[in-house]
């Protein structure tokens, strides 16, 4: 009973207004860079056209000057014109020949001497236009020129991207799935030479420039009401730091995600507004703890937070309290150790450092060593953390502390991509991959935002419960994550449901059946519901609701399911046959001529 037709009209003439951003001038040092290129070139060309137009000059007027002969032999000057036109074709090599009429002696004299200034002339304006074109600034600014028309004819709302490592290469290829548009902006020119040479479905601005000038954030588009965030994801925290300064000043509007591992760091991001600031160590950290306390809670947070297309990750089995070693007591070493003992396990750290025997528990040396493990009871241990920032390091660690305990749950920190292959050949129970798990929150964040209130909800429940939702899901959707979306049940977007709505009694189960056969369920299960209070409390969310939930005007849907189901669901929200049929079962007439034919005398 869906019909695509009537569907295909409604998305092309219910159009919302555009709200626009509010505006500020930027700085127009970078602004002045992108727009002079053309005086460059002029500036640095100077020299070569004055030689060239000085050369043109005494060679026309020469040939004036020097008289010549007509076919009667009587005597003839060539006009202004005539000279300019046999020295053009002349210095240009194309040669028309002697015109007006053959030359004298004389003129042919000038004119051998008029062809080698040219050609001097010549090879000093190419020379130097060559030189320019290999000129790194020049090349700089032909880029920023080019840059910013692309950023400036984007008609898309995008997002500013600072830092195209593998924490935004990873995001990049996310957003291009959703169809959100996106604009780069690294340090490393190769980088941005791997970003042009990526496969995305629409064209991304890159741009090789230093962040924490204002200037070149205005210039990606930060003064545009079309930019709708900016995500600072660079290695480093004062770089990340100047974003999120340079977004709170100038745009206090705009939503900032930024990523730091220092918490000193991530409290003077906070005094600027209120980014949204993302440890991957802290994160970690708590990932373990729900690992443990809660295996099917963490296969469900990471399934969700990989995005779509991600097979299912395999379950682990809870571990019973015990013994951990962890090795490395830098800042991801430190976060992880407050973790596990906030769980109440007992920890013994195993660092090189002088510094680590200030603190409790703590054995000096390197793990790879003989018998520094055995000093911290490597042996009656449940857990391993190899948590150093070198991964050959990471990797001996791992060897060792297997070759004494092969039984024990190993978590381990990869700090480089290419070290991916060598860390799921030695099988790590629990990966921390910093890019991964900083890239997978912030897409969270910004598929959709009752994605990430779903997720801070998931750990506060039971095991059970997130065993069953994963049940459903893989029930309904299969065991590879289909499509995130969200709908409004609002007048705009869901316009054939808002009498049902208004009714009072609009279930769950009725909106969520197939529009071609009522009797089968769509491919789609609900994980959140969100209704308006009018409170300063925010909405009131309902957490994977059940099939006799009642539905409510302005309600707001997160759903996970086949992207066909989505297409279903939309032409339910919007034709009311469509809508009589699923909720009813009655076969309602969509267009005016068969509601005429088929109309029935009162």
């Amino acid at each position: 009973m869906s019909n695509p037709l009537l569907l295909f009209w409604y998305r092309l003439f219910a159009t919302e207004p555009v709200r626009r951003a509010p505006r500020w001038r930027a700085p127009m040092s970078s602004s002045r860079k992108a727009s002079a290129t053309i005086f460059l070139v002029m500036r640095r060309m100077r020299a070569p056209l004055i030689v060239l137009i000085v050369i043109f000059a005494i060679t026309t007027l020469g040939l004036t000057l020097i008289p010549g002969q007509d076919a009667e032999g009587r005597p003839f000057r060539m006009g202004f014109f005539d000279a300019f036109y046999v020295m053009s074709f002349t210095a240009s090599t194309i040669g028309f020949g002697e015109i007006p009429y053959p030359f004298t002696y004389n003129q042919r004299m000038w004119l051998t001497i008029s062809i080698y200034l040219t050609v001097v002339g010549w090879a000093y304006a190419i020379g130097s236009l060559l030189a320019l074109l290999q000129e790194r600034g020049f090349r700089q600014a032909l880029a920023l020129q080019h840059f910013t028309r692309k950023v400036e004819r984007m008609p898309e709302p995008f997002l500013l991207i600072v830092g195209y490592g593998r924490t935004g290469e990873l995001l990049a290829r996310s957003l291009d799935a959703l169809g959100r548009r996106f604009v780069v902006i690294d340090s490393d020119d190769g980088r941005i030479d791997d970003l042009d040479m990526d496969s995305y479905h629409s064209d991304v601005p890159g741009l090789v420039a230093d962040a924490g000038d204002p200037g070149h954030l205005a210039v990606a588009g930060l003064n545009l009401p079309s930019c709708e965030g900016v995500l600072a994801l660079t290695n480093n925290d004062e770089a990340n730091l100047a974003v999120v300064q340079a977004a709170a000043l100038l745009r206090p509007d705009l939503p900032v995600i930024t990523r730091a591992v220092s918490p000193t760091t991530a409290e003077r991001m906070r005094a600027f507004g209120t980014p949204t600031v993302i440890n991957p160590f802290d994160r970690f950290g708590d990932h373990l703890r729900i690992a443990l306390r809660a295996p099917a809670s963490y296969q469900l947070m990471t399934w969700l937070e990989s995005g779509p297309g991600a097979p299912l990750p395999p379950r682990g089995s809870p571990l019973a309290n015990g013994h951990w070693v962890i090795c490395g007591y830098g800042r991801f070493g430190r976060e992880v150790t407050q973790d596990l003992r906030a769980e109440g396990l007992d920890v013994t750290v195993v660092d090189p450092s002088d510094e680590a025997e200030r603190y409790p528990d703590t054995v000096v040396g390197y793990g790879y060593e003989p018998g520094v493990l055995a000093r911290a009871g490597i042996e009656r241990a449940v857990g391993f953390v190899a948590g150093t920032d070198n991964d050959i390091t990471n990797l001996s660690l791992i060897a060792s502390a297997r070759r004494d305990n092969p039984t024990l749950f190993v978590a381990a920190r990869q700090n480089k991509a290419a070290s991916a292959p060598l860390f799921a050949a030695v099988e790590v129970d629990s990966m921390l991959v910093p890019a991964d798990v900083v890239a997978h929150e912030v897409y969270a964040q910004l598929s959709t935002p009752l994605m990430w209130r779903f997720l801070q909800e998931v750990p506060r429940r039971e095991d059970a419960w997130a065993a069953a939702v994963i049940d459903r899901l893989t029930q309904l959707c299969g065991e590879q994550l289909q499509a995130v979306w969200k709908v409004r049940l609002t007048a705009t977007e869901a316009p054939a449901l808002q009498a049902w709505l208004a009714e009072g009694g609009a279930r769950l189960r009725d909106l969520l059946r197939n529009p071609d056969d009522r009797d089968e369920p769509l491919h789609a299960v609900p994980l959140l519901i969100a209704r308006a209070t009018g409170g300063d409390d925010g909405p009131d969310v309902e957490i994977a609701p059940d099939d006799d939930f009642v539905l409510a005007p302005a309600d707001e849907l997160l759903l996970v399911g086949w992207p066909s189901a989505r297409r279903l669901l939309d032409a339910t929200l919007l034709v009311d046959a469509t809508r009589e049929y699923v909720v009813h079962g009655r076969h309602v007439p969509s267009s005016w001529v068969w509601r005429k034919l088929t109309r029935r005398p009162a």
